[in-house]
């Protein structure tokens, strides 16, 4: 059986962070796994409180893991704090996994930053750099390139861009167009576009986290990254239409649709 690994904070009530990880990993028929960052108070409606996992006990978790169930696929998410960065680093560099799904997660959906300057350079300088693929939404890969991108040839000009900073693969991300929604993906060779419909629903919690475990489980199964991508948008598509309509805020999507139809 392939394995998963997801670094990234806890969602609470379920429907992102490590929680949506690991049910979209076991709806792939991928064993997953995870390595908490921090313990996120959170539900539908948004963020109570955070609390991060000291250095050491981010350290360990990797050596819980890496030493006796060692991950076909890595998917990891954004740190705010800069320890936590630093030791998600460290544990990079000591075990060296491969297939590394890297979500940027620089900036809000409102456009505020995640986290500050410094870290944010650290992320991008060093972290980044462990992608087998990265996967901005435009807003990020504005702030990683200086570009403005308004179009879909800037989307392909910030793909190489990107890329020349030692990444396999970018997938960048164009929900913030209006109309429908076009991703890129970029692999050093050629372009390859995803178009998928926009769903009329509210209920959105953790389709990034979704989507790149999605990515994540395909890479674990040795599907090639094009192959990787395009299932991944065709899972995450089908779990936004089956949401459960849980919550009073964003609810989250259906990441076992596929188990129950016609239950």
């Amino acid at each position: 059986m392939k394995t998963a690994l997801t670094i990234a904070g806890s969602d609470c009530s379920g429907g992102a962070g490590i929680q949506a990880d690991i049910k979209t990993f076991t709806a792939h028929n991928v064993y997953g796994m995870s390595i908490i960052t921090a313990v996120v108070a959170e539900n539908t409606r948004g963020v109570l409180s955070v609390e991060k996992i000291s250095e050491r006990g981010i350290l360990q978790q990797f050596k819980a893991v890496f030493e006796d169930i060692p991950p076909d696929s890595v998917k990891i998410g954004m740190f705010s704090d800069k320890e936590v960065c630093r030791a998600v680093f460290k544990g990079l560099e000591l075990y060296k996994p491969q297939n590394i799904v890297i979500d940027p997660v620089l900036y809000a959906k409102d456009g505020t930053a995640l986290t500050d300057e410094a870290n944010m350079t650290f992320f991008i300088n060093n972290i980044f750099t462990k992608a087998d693929l990265l996967t901005p939404n435009i807003p990020e890969a504005e702030k990683i390139t200086g570009l403005k991108i308004e179009s879909l040839e800037d989307m392909k000009k910030a793909c190489r861009e990107i890329r020349q900073m030692g990444i396999k693969a970018v997938l960048l991300k164009g929900g913030h167009f209006k109309g429908e929604p076009v991703d890129i993906l970029f692999d050093g060779e050629e372009f390859t576009e995803y178009s998928s419909k926009r769903v009329n629903t509210k209920n959105t919690h953790g389709t990034g986290c979704t989507l790149f475990s999605a990515i994540a489980a395909n890479l674990a199964k040795r599907k090639p990254v094009k192959d990787a991508v395009g299932l991944a948008k065709k899972y995450i598509q089908k779990a936004i239409e089956n949401s459960p309509e849980l919550g009073k805020g964003n609810g989250p999507l259906n990441h076992m649709y596929g188990l129950f139809e016609g239950d």
